[in-house]
This record gives C-alpha cells, structure tokens and sequence, in this order.
C-alpha cells in the first residue's frame, strides 16, 4: 500500500515537471506527457504498468464529464445543437463502420464484430489535446465550442457501439432490430436519470443549509452518483453525467453562494488537471505492457494495421465534415441553420481535431479475457496495440500539426465580431450603469447620507466616465490598460508587503490578516481575468 503511494505520488511529480517542460515548449501538454510517459516506460527499475479499465471509468471519467459539462457554453452548445449530435452520434457509428469494414479486409482473422468492437473503441476523439491547443492559438470560438460539445456526447454513441459489438463477438449473435430499441433506451433513459438525479441535487442545495466546503463535497459526489445509478439501471452513465452536468451548471447563480463558486472552481480546475494528466502519462507508459502482449503477431505487422486504420479515421473525419459543411449549405435553403455558408476551412480545422484518448483507452482494456465458452478472446491483444498506437499517432501527428494547420486555414472569428476587450468594456458599462441607477434610484436617499455610498457612486461614475470617453485605437487603448494592470499588480504587491509586516506586529490577529490577504487574491484574480 505504502509503495503504491508513493508511486503515485512520483507520477504526479513527474506529471506537473512534463507539464511545466510542455509550456516552455508551446506544446500541448497532452503530447508531452504521453511521449514522456512513453520514454520513462523503457527506465528498467519502473515496476510493470498495468492500468485497470474500471479504475478510469469509475473513478476518472466521471468526474472529468462532470467538470467538462461545467466548463462548457450552454450558449454556444445550444447553438451548434445539431453539428455537436450529428457528429457525436452520426459520425461515431459512420467512422465505426468504416473502420470495421477496412479492419475485416485488413487483417485476417477478423470479422465485422470485431471491427465494429474496434471502430466504437477508437471512434471518439478526445477534447482535452484539441481545446488546449485550439485555445492556444486562438481559432474561432466556433469551432473550440463544437468540439467540446461533441466530446461530450461521442463518449456515450461509442460506448453503446462498443457494448453492442461485443455482445456480438461474446455470444455470436446480433438482432439489428432489438439493438436499434436498446440504443435510444440506453440513450433517453441515460438523460433521464442524470436530470432526476441532478434535480434532487438541485434541491439539497437550495433548502439544505450548505456551506462551499459542503456544496464542493456533494458537486464531487454528483456525478459518481448519476454515472454509478444510471450503469446499474444499463443506462448510458456517461449521458447520465453529461445530462445531470448541464442541467446544474445552467443553475450555479441559484444554488451557490460567490464563496462556493470561486472555490469549486479552483478546485475542480486541479482535479481536471490531475486526472487527465495522470491518465495520458499512463498511456505512455502502458504502451511497451501492450507490445509484449502482443505474442505471435509480428510487431510490423501490427504497426502497419496500426497506421492505416489511424490514416483511415483520419481521412473519414476530414470526409464527415468537409461533406457536413456542404449538407448544411445545401440544407439551409429549406431550413433554418446556424451557419448557411459554413465554407471549407473551418470544418478542415474541425476535421483535423481527431486526437483520441482516455475513453479510447478504458473501452480497450476493459474487453474481456475470454469468451462466454471459455476460449480467449480472438485478436484481443492486436485490438489493445491498435487502439494505443491510433491515440499515439494521433496525438503527435495531429497534435503537433494542428497550431500550423489553424494558421494555414486563416480561418475568421465569425460570430464575435467585436474583439474580446471591446465585448469587455460594452459588458462593464452596462452593468455599471445597472448598479448606478440602483443607486440612484431605490438608494437616492440613503446615498445623501451615507458616505461609504457616495465613495461608491462616485467611483462607478468615474470607471463609466472612463469606459464612455474612450476613443482612442485598439492599439493606444490596449497599451492604456496593459500599463494600468501592471501598476495596479504593483499597488498590490505593495499592499502585501505591508500586510506581511503587520503581521509581525502582536495586536493583529492573524485571522483577520489571512482575511484581507484573501480579498487581495481576489483582487489581483480579477484583474488576470480582465486582462484575457
């Protein structure tokens, strides 16, 4: 027990020194992680890497659903309904096929059970390599918002595709009409029961007296409770969490106290961090584990499959959504879409975000030892090399490319016209405006006599005096405010200092220092959000 801890505990050292090395690279941390857990493998004292498929589906996945359906825009979620489902239903099953139909004339030995247990392994691309880079790079919001939603959604289409697959494989048979049944039961009743779920949730937080340590404890337990209910009842957990996730997100302002929603974001922030670095440092090191497992298959042969099935989903991704863009463009004369002239370069970018990761990896593991009749598994272990090498080149290949291929595209922001300090600036006059018409209002007397007040409006005055007088060029503006930032991050700086000598002084209590260095977090947090 003792040294399995502290194993864990070097993983987590090693993570957050390849995660520091990947931002001096520019690289997305996914990338660096998976090669550095990849070289680290070949170290001879590192004890054999195993990883267990209920570990990452219990334990990492849903949390991870959770915190990702909390980061996302319902907004834009709403908006791109129809591209997110269509891609991560539509387009899962169809590279699915693909995949089985290429794999059964590929490989001996294999037939269209397996492939298609194969194609609903290695269909769902991963969000976490594609977002980090995406971002980083600036693409249109478009198309950052689609591929989180979509990666919120082809976990569950490619799991059912898997679970269906393998029955197949296990018992030999298929009935297409009894699995079509089963498909939108697991789907609807999945959504259901992480709605009911996450509505009894919604209630404890809105009558229970709760405190943020006691609402961080229950958002923690939430999605076990959704993926673990709905997985008992053979739904689909995963929408199940998904579902519960949007459902209580939607509802934050309602239901949290500002204390509560600033410390469960930084704390759900570390552990999506931690989670998905641990698992894509694990995949690296569990790849030399898959190639000795492999046996009587010739390692190049492997290899090859490897590499063509990998060009295959490639390809097919790119196909899917060069063919989406002219479905809509043709489909927006009869109906009403989000986007009738979609164009070419945008859905290639979208095309090209098909890295895959931890989901890919817990469905491979988790396939079966032997079949219902005692005989093992047919092609278990080329399945388990195909499905880490399809995550390894993908993840470098696209990775690596992918900043150059968003730069290539030149690809516009289309749908926030405005740039993000103006946005910024119209947002903050508004509510200012809001507040001072509060104050002049309802408050118009108390304000006469009350000077903390009248510091306030004249402070709000002043700040919206500011943001209407501005007319200078984006540029002088952005300088402006570069300057006002790094000096107020001085003042606070200074303000510390002063707060760490008092300390030192006995008539102040520490508590009540701990206080205001708090606010001046708080402070100096608001003003890096200011800034993005």
């Amino acid at each position: 027990m003792e040294q399995d801890l502290s194993f864990y505990i070097v993983l987590l050292l090693i993570v957050v020194s390849l995660v520091m090395l990947a931002g001096k690279l520019k690289i997305a941390y996914p990338i660096i992680l998976v090669l550095g857990g990849l070289m680290i493998s070949f170290l001879p004292f590192l004890p054999n890497v195993s990883i267990n498929p209920k570990l990452i589906f219990l334990l990492f996945l849903p949390p991870l659903l959770y915190e990702a359906a909390w980061q996302i825009s319902w907004k834009d979620f709403w908006k791109w309904r129809r591209v997110i489902s269509s891609f991560a239903f539509i387009i899962v099953i169809l590279t699915s096929g693909v995949v089985a139909l290429i794999s059964t004339a590929l490989i001996p030995g294999f037939n269209l059970p397996l492939g298609f247990l194969l194609g609903g392994i290695i269909s769902p691309p991963d969000a976490v390599a594609a977002t980090t880079i995406l971002k980083s790079v600036k693409a249109p919001q478009r198309i950052v918002a689609i591929v989180e939603g979509e990666s919120l959604l082809n976990d569950a289409s490619s799991l059912i595709v898997y679970r269906f697959a393998l029955i197949a494989v296990l018992t030999g048979t298929f009935v297409f009409h009894q699995a079509l049944l089963s498909f939108f039961l697991v789907i609807i009743m999945g959504v259901v029961t992480g709605l009911v779920i996450a509505f009894i949730f919604y209630l404890m937080h809105k009558w229970l007296p709760t405190t943020p340590s006691i609402d961080i404890v229950l958002s923690f337990i939430v999605p076990y409770v959704m993926y673990i209910t709905a997985e008992k009842l053979h739904f689909s957990g995963v929408l199940a969490v998904v579902s519960g996730g949007l459902f209580l997100s939607g509802r934050r302002h309602l239901i949290y106290s500002n204390h509560s929603r600033i410390q469960g974001l930084n704390v759900w922030t570390t552990i999506g961090f931690v989670f998905n670095g641990l698992i894509f440092l694990l995949i690296g090191l569990e790849l030399p584990h898959v190639v000795r497992s492999l046996g009587p298959i010739a390692l190049q042969d492997a290899i090859k499959y490897s590499v063509i099935i990998s060009f295959v989903i490639i390809i097919t991704r790119l196909f899917s959504t060069l063919g989406a863009s002219l479905f809509t463009t043709i489909a927006s004369k009869v109906i009403t879409t989000a986007d009738s002239h979609p164009g070419w370069r945008g859905p290639f970018i979208f095309g090209w975000v098909g890295m895959r990761g931890v989901v890919s990896l817990a469905s491979a593991l988790s396939i079966p030892l032997t079949l219902n009749n005692g005989a093992a598994f047919p092609q278990r272990n080329l399945i388990l090399f195909i499905t880490f090498s399809v995550i390894l080149f993908t993840l470098v290949f696209q990775g690596i490319t992918l900043p150059w291929v968003v730069r290539l595209m030149h690809e516009p922001e289309k749908d926030y016209i405005l740039p993000r300090y103006r946005q910024d600036a119209t947002i903050r006059k508004a509510i200012k405006n809001a507040a001072l018409g509060l104050l002049k209002g309802k408050f118009k007397d108390e304000v006469s006599s009350n000077e903390l007040l009248q510091i306030l409006q004249s402070r709000l005055e002043s700040e919206l005096t500011y943001l209407n007088d501005h007319r200078q060029p984006a540029r002088e503006f952005s300088n402006r405010i570069d300057h006002y930032h790094a000096v107020y991050r001085q003042i606070i700086d200074k303000q510390r200092s002063m707060l760490l000598h008092m300390n030192k002084q006995a008539e102040f209590e520490e508590e009540i220092i701990r206080k205001h260095f708090t606010q001046l977090d708080l402070e100096e947090e608001n003003l890096a959000k200011l800034a993005e």
